[in-house]
Formats: structure tokens, C-alpha cells, sequence
């Protein structure tokens, strides 16, 4: 199992937005079956930490590209996509292995 998390470093001022856009494409992938449930969570402004930064997280049985050969994208996904990336000045994916506790 893996924890894979993506992190958006989102403009001045816009990291309510993109956390609300980020959190609508994320259930588009669930509700499409191609991704387990999400966590959209952000740190800075009300809570200690990094300023303007929106993280989505999950977790999956294995890795895969979601431009792997056969996969269609969820049109609810792609449509914010695009909103998203005008808001953001840089985003990055992060994984992480999981192991069973003893």
C-alpha cells in the first residue's frame, strides 16, 4: 500500500479556491472508481505552517499513472484542472510506502 500526496503551492490569496477546486476534481476521480477517498487539507493561514499550500492525499494499492494506456480521466477532473492551474505557482507529488503493523 502507498500514501501518495500531492502538494500545490497556491497564489497569494488563493488557497481557499484551490483547495475547494482540488477537493471537487479529487471526488470526481473517486466517484469515477480510480481513486480511493481523499484528504484535501491545507496548512498556514488559521494553523501553524507553510503559507498557501493546498495538499490532497491517498491511499492505493499500487501506483499508477493516470495517463496510463486505457484510462479515461473523469471529465469532472479535467474540467478543473485547468482552473487549478492558473491559481497555483508550482505543484509536486510525494510517495510514501505503508507498512503492516507486526
Amino acid at each position: 500500500m502507498y500514501i501518495l500526496r500531492r502538494i500545490y503551492k497556491a497564489k497569494a490569496g488563493q488557497q481557499r479556491k484551490v483547495a475547494e477546486l482540488v477537493a471537487q476534481a479529487s471526488k470526481a476521480y473517486e466517484e469515477a472508481g480510480q481513486r480511493a477517498q481523499t484528504q484535501v487539507y491545507t496548512s498556514g493561514g488559521t494553523v501553524p505552517g507553510p503559507a498557501n499550500l493546498v495538499y490532497l492525499q491517498w491511499v492505493a494499492e499500487k501506483i499508477e499513472s493516470p495517463y496510463r494506456e486505457g484510462n479515461k480521466i473523469p471529465s469532472g477532473a479535467s474540467d478543473v484542472g485547468a482552473q487549478i492551474r492558473e491559481l497555483v505557482e508550482e505543484s509536486s507529488i510525494e510517495f510514501y510506502e505503508m507498512y503492516p503493523k507486526p
